[in-house]
């Protein structure tokens, strides 16, 4: 692997004895009842499994700790911290996502005409035993044809019009732009005009490559290398909407959504993990190695537009995982919902370190720096 574990202890940890994990004793009994009821979550290329997890998650959902302090010591007696260290010498990066919240109408008017789609009854699931020959491994998903599975069409087409009277419209937005970060968050949360309030997530996709639409303007030379953000992005589009589609449209993929009540406002969707997001506390990971479930201690000393411009030092739990993230010490925090968490998460694009938490039965294997 290109990277290795160095084990180091909970006070080598900056910032720990600060920190209030309280909320994750909950996520994770909400973890080991997905496990229990469901099935374990598949172990990734590290190695630890949801076996080795589950007595933990056990433990979580008998424990009600009084303190912050219980909190951490609940963690100090079933894990030890390792610190995941890049062979190549590169620290570990942040981003930062969020769940939108986007005024809808359920039927389409001359204001609110740009559509959340459902997903589509001619989008096929790939795998290894239907990927048509010379088509891309990268395609999980195509269009099922008489003749067989081909790419399924992509932003511009289904842009234009090439879903339109299949009845898959969710909600109409007035905002093309609004939709598109939603497909870029992968959930959203719909604003009717009665004042309620429902719940998008991802469903399934085209299968298309995601291709950052930030990356394209930094190229072109629209947009500050150094200042890119969500809302300079934005803000390009907004000054730019005859150039608009061509931008967004450099962005194949197209994400398809599933309506979902929103039980607890407090807490975000539910995510690859299967169990819904704790804002500030989840943490999207690269799912081909870290495995669902795991806590994760994260310090980064410039990123401070999270905790109220003090440097972030915080436990989070690995539930969810993202295409852009890639690699052992790559993480996408997840901050919350509305206006505000958006803000934050705009600008998150910080360095960081990484201690992964594995169980104490698992860690014996990892004690020598393997990994």
């Amino acid at each position: 692997m290109d990277f290795r574990l160095r084990p180091v202890s909970f006070t080598d940890l900056a910032g720990w004895q600060d920190d209030d994990p309280s909320v994750l004793l909950p996520a994770m009994a909400r973890c080991r009842d997905h496990i229990v009821n469901n099935k374990p979550y598949k172990t990734g290329g590290l190695g630890i499994s949801a076996a080795e997890l589950l007595p933990a998650l056990e433990a979580a959902a008998m424990h009600t700790p009084a303190s912050a302090s219980e909190s951490r010591i609940f963690f100090e007696e079933w894990f030890s911290p390792f610190r995941i260290e890049k062979v190549d010498g590169t620290e570990g990066f942040l981003t930062a996502y969020y769940e939108p919240e986007v005024e809808v109408k359920a039927e389409p008017n001359q204001d609110f005409r740009y559509p959340f789609y459902r997903r589509p009854a001619d989008l096929a699931d790939i795998d290894d035993a239907n990927r048509p020959s010379g088509m891309d491994p990268y395609f999980a998903f195509g269009w099922m044809q008489e003749a067989g599975i081909r790419e399924y069409p992509d932003r511009a087409a289904i842009e234009q019009g090439f879903l339109a009277g299949r009845q898959l419209e969710i909600a109409w937005a007035r905002s093309k732009v609004d939709v598109y970060f939603a497909h870029i968050q992968g959930a959203a949360r719909l604003l009717y005009p009665d004042g309620s309030l429902r719940r998008i997530t991802y469903a399934a996709k085209t299968g298309h490559p995601f291709s950052p639409i930030g990356k394209l303007l930094i190229d072109r030379g629209e947009i500050d290398r150094a200042t890119v953000s969500m809302a300079s992005i934005r803000d390009w589009l907004a000054r730019n909407p005859d150039r608009m589609d061509e931008v967004l449209w450099h962005n194949r993929s197209f994400i398809f959504f599933r309506e979902a009540e929103v039980e607890d406002s407090s807490l975000g969707p539910i995510a690859a993990a299967k169990v819904p997001l704790v804002p500030g506390r989840s943490l999207a990971v690269d799912r081909l190695i870290h495995t669902f479930g795991l806590p994760f201690y994260i310090t980064s000393e410039t990123l401070t537009v999270i905790d109220e411009g003090k440097s972030f030092q915080r436990l989070m739990l690995a539930l969810d995982t993202g295409s852009a993230i890639v690699g052992p010490a790559r993480g996408d925090i997840f901050t919350g919902s509305g206006e505000a968490a958006g803000d934050r998460a705009g600008s998150v694009r910080n360095a960081a370190d990484f201690f992964i938490l594995i169980p104490k039965q698992a860690a014996a294997r990892y004690l020598h720096g393997q990994g």
